[in-house]
């Protein structure tokens, strides 16, 4: 069986859908996600970029997808797509090329309240309760503690100084985090997010926001303080076996959970 699996979205959306795309793995297993996600995709015999596939040419208009592409996706006997559920003209176009396609939605609706990962696996028939894991070995262990103050969203964001409040009286050395286009001069960048789980991975502690990379760091089975605003912890909160939700706390509440995590308060 050579199953295709396309999976769209942000870094912790993808994250959150690895468990149902694990349980969804066949004797070859090929998965199209976003650029950025290709290194963490770990359970697949090869893992390609979504841009780099011509898929956004698909159902669109008068354009034509290159023969070369409808020969790849002829190629498989199953396609799983997150991608293109709204899109009837995509689902069509897809169809006709004679392969088996299985469209879900990309995203829970409102009205779920399940867990997004649970939601996830309820589409593809895994069951409740997995957690999303990406195998690490650390850079180096270090007696230090991780913050990204950032996400994809200003809503979702504890104030910066509040952070920096934060990290002023942590008992541990405190190494900062951000991503390209994030301001914050400090901070140690990563261009490859399996490189930024494995150094986040060496340290005691990860803090952050409702954000990819704290979904990433939960993944790698890191200590995980995440810090929620206005999303709902019971459908978002990043999973992994030493996680800690809070929702919109003080200064003294982050500081609190964080020594109980160290172990030191």
């Amino acid at each position: 069986m050579r199953r295709l699996l396309i999976r769209p979205g942000a870094i912790g959306d993808c994250i959150l859908c690895f468990p149902a795309l694990q349980h969804l793995a066949a004797s070859y297993t090929e998965v199209w996600v976003p650029s950025a996600v290709v290194p963490l995709v770990q359970f697949a015999d090869r893992v390609v970029s979504l841009s780099a596939t011509g898929i956004d040419l698909v159902g669109v208009g008068d354009l034509e997808a290159p023969d070369d592409f409808k020969k790849r996706l002829q190629s498989f006997d199953s396609i799983v797509s997150w991608y293109g559920a709204n899109r009837e003209e995509f689902q069509s176009a897809i169809r006709e090329l004679g392969v088996p396609c299985t469209f879900h939605r990309a995203l829970p609706p409102e009205s779920d309240a399940r867990h997004a990962t649970d939601f996830f696996c309820a589409q593809v028939g895994a069951p409740p309760g997995l957690l999303p894991r990406i195998s690490v070995r650390p850079a180096c262990r270090r007696r230090t503690i991780v913050i990204h103050p950032f996400s994809g969203s200003t809503r979702k964001n504890w104030p910066l100084s509040f952070f920096h409040e934060l990290a002023s009286r942590l008992p541990c050395t405190v190494e900062w985090t951000a991503g390209p286009e994030e301001a914050l001069p400090e901070a140690t960048r990563f261009e490859n997010l399996s490189e930024l789980a494995s150094w986040i991975a060496g340290a005691d502690l990860y803090i952050g926001n409702d954000s990819g990379v704290t979904h990433l760091a939960a993944a790698t089975g890191v200590k995980t303080l995440a810090l929620f605003q206005v999303t709902d912890p019971a459908k978002w909160a990043p999973r992994g076996p030493n996680v800690v939700v809070l929702e919109k706390p003080s200064v003294a509440s982050a500081l609190s959970a964080a020594k109980q995590l160290l172990g030191t308060s």
